[in-house]
């Protein structure tokens, strides 16, 4: 006989925190504009009075977080959500006429946005504010209430948020919970109105099943091997420049980061001169340097130092870029480090790196480069580098992926008016701005019959009326 598991007390809270508010959207099922935009003021006041805070906090999980890139990543448009929001908000809600047919007139007919109830949001570790934020913010516009699991990576944070979110939002609208692998699959198992998990592939295909045992709908944010293609007659410098801060943001920790290069054989040279000056002045230091930010954690660093050994073994060049030669190991950074002629089979060219490790691939024509993006699985960002109209205009018709930067990078995630997500094993479904909150909201189809209404023509009991009827509508 199977032995029965006892929830935990960190499940039973969470069960909790969960009947609780469903209990509250059941009572209050479609909050009104001025209530909504009570509760996105609200948020807005928690990230503004508590700045310094939330920096400190991801500071300390990081080890070494620059204080710019959480303020510049994380802060700035998880405020500028906020305000999209907010200022588009009675448009978001306004129920849409959408037409009738002839052989329905005069009814009328409408779509009405409508709240779903409970959201869960999944939060992973490497932007533990703006991912946790971006979907809060439209699943708060849409009326939602909303549970969130922070990544056992990120304590400090995790620890900080769930606080401020009892002290600006009570127990009934915003939940933050914190806890490890087995709470994080115990919240994938409740019946949410709808899940949004922000992680790995391999994991996502694990919520995935989860959630089917509920039915509970899901917008997966994934990754994936993000490429940036560097046409022929592109400015090298400025590609290069856009490349390494794409890069080294957040130390390659970011899920739209370019993950390899694709670039011209008659331009290799020249552009990794380029890529080398412009990481030189981006970081002349690295081990003392307050931009420059540090692997998370040990398992992360030494799955990183591994790749690249790996790589070197299989014959591939590797190339670190340290300018003050300095030892690294103790602040747990690594430099950006350029890698040609990687066999395929390497790690470095299968996995999604999440780190500073910058694979280069040469190309011979433009043809080539786009068979090797379109043999791959879909990437959750497309970096294009040319000025020729017609080069641009194929690659965005000849790829999918989930958004695109033309000669930069990162960049068309933080505008509020794109939808962001993947497709594929990158993800599935949108979020951000208005297609966020259309993500948390049912779509409530209304018709309204006229009373001059001819329905009755197609009622039983049928006779020559319907007949002759038949006759209009299938000729």
């Amino acid at each position: 006989m199977d032995a029965i598991k006892i929830p935990s007390q960190e499940e039973r809270a969470l069960l909790d925190a969960f009947t609780r508010l469903k209990t509250v959207a059941r009572a209050a099922p479609c909050p009104s504009q001025e209530t909504r935009k009570s509760w996105l003021n609200a948020l807005e006041r928690l990230i503004q009075e508590n700045r310094q805070a939330l920096v400190d906090a991801v500071n300390r999980d990081f080890g070494q977080r620059s204080s710019v890139e959480t303020r510049l990543a994380e802060l700035f448009p998880s405020l500028e959500g906020v305000r999209h929001a907010r200022r588009h908000l009675k448009s978001w809600m306004k129920p849409r006429r959408r037409g009738v047919s002839l052989w329905f007139a005069p009814a009328s007919a409408s779509v009405h946005p409508q709240p779903l109830g409970v959201v869960g949001v999944v939060v992973p570790w490497n932007y533990p504010l703006f991912l946790a934020f971006g979907p809060i913010i439209a699943a708060l516009a849409a009326g939602n209430r909303v549970m969130v699991k922070m990544s056992e990576y990120t304590p400090a944070t995790g620890e900080l948020l769930q606080r401020l979110a009892r002290q600006h939002f009570g127990d009934d609208l915003l939940a933050v919970v914190n806890g490890g692998p087995e709470l994080a699959q115990a919240f994938v198992r409740l019946p949410f109105d709808h899940l949004l998990f922000t992680g790995s592939t391999a994991v996502g295909r694990q919520v995935m099943r989860a959630a089917a045992e509920n039915l509970t709908p899901v917008t997966l944010e994934l990754g994936g091997k993000s490429p940036a293609l560097v046409a022929r007659g592109a400015n090298l410098k400025r590609a290069a420049e856009a490349i390494v801060a794409g890069k080294m943001m957040n130390a390659g920790q970011t899920c739209v980061a370019p993950d390899y290069v694709l670039v011209n054989d008659k331009d290799c040279a020249l552009l990794l001169d380029e890529v080398r000056e412009a990481a030189k002045r981006a970081y002349p230091t690295l081990a003392n340097n307050p931009d420059y930010s540090a692997i998370v954690n040990d398992r992360h660093y030494q799955r990183l130092r591994g790749w690249l050994e790996g790589a070197r073994e299989a014959g591939a060049r590797i190339d670190e870029i340290n300018p003050a030669g300095e030892e690294l190991a103790a602040v747990r950074k690594l430099p950006l480090t350029l890698v040609q002629r990687c066999p395929e089979d390497c790690a470095l060219m299968q996995e999604e790196i999440f780190g500073p490790i910058l694979p280069v691939v040469a190309y011979d024509k433009f043809d080539e480069a786009l068979a090797y993006v379109n043999a791959r699985p879909r990437p959750l960002a497309l970096y294009l580098f040319d000025d020729d109209p017609l080069r641009i205009d194929r690659v965005l018709q000849e790829t999918i992926s989930g958004g695109v930067s033309i000669n930069d990078t990162l960049l068309h995630v933080v505008q509020e008016d794109l939808p962001f997500g993947g497709v594929g094993p990158s993800g599935m479904g949108h979020y951000h701005g208005r297609e966020g909150f259309l993500t948390f909201s049912k779509l409530k189809p209304v018709f309204r019959q006229s009373r001059f209404s001819g329905a009755w023509l197609t009622r039983p009991p049928y006779g020559a009326a319907v007949e002759w009827l038949l006759k209009l509508m299938l000729r």
